[in-house]
């Protein structure tokens, strides 16, 4: 099992990826809507993994990523986002995040993949 933060401004989004994480047995530590947050979150609740989202209202998702991929033994970064593009790939990389998953690629199996 896993411990998660969830970034993302979309609540619904939110709360579904919190149901598919509970569901295949990880614990949802925190949800934030915004990079601000979710920055101070991720420093607070010190979670295994956080799934960030791209595009945030205050703070881009890259951003983020680079602040948290910074600190010594943090937290695995997924960023997620409606584009599959491999720019944004690339760019979740170079930021120190793990990489890009596609919105719509979340499945059970994609969780799995983001642990393994």
């Amino acid at each position: 099992m896993a411990t998660f933060l969830i970034v993302d401004d979309h609540a619904r989004f939110r709360a579904l990826v919190s149901t598919l994480l509970k569901e295949e047995g990880h614990e949802v530590v925190g949800e934030a809507a915004g990079g601000s947050a979710g920055l101070d979150a991720a420093r607070r609740l010190a979670p295994d993994v956080v799934l960030l989202d791209v595009h945030l209202p205050d703070v881009s998702g890259f951003e983020v990523a680079s602040r948290i991929a910074s600190g010594q033994d943090g937290p695995a970064v997924w960023l997620t986002s409606t584009h599959d593009g491999s720019d944004y790939e690339r760019l979740a990389r170079r930021n120190g995040a793990r990489g890009l998953v596609p919105k719509q690629d979340l499945s059970a199996r994609s969780i799995r993949q983001l642990v393994g």
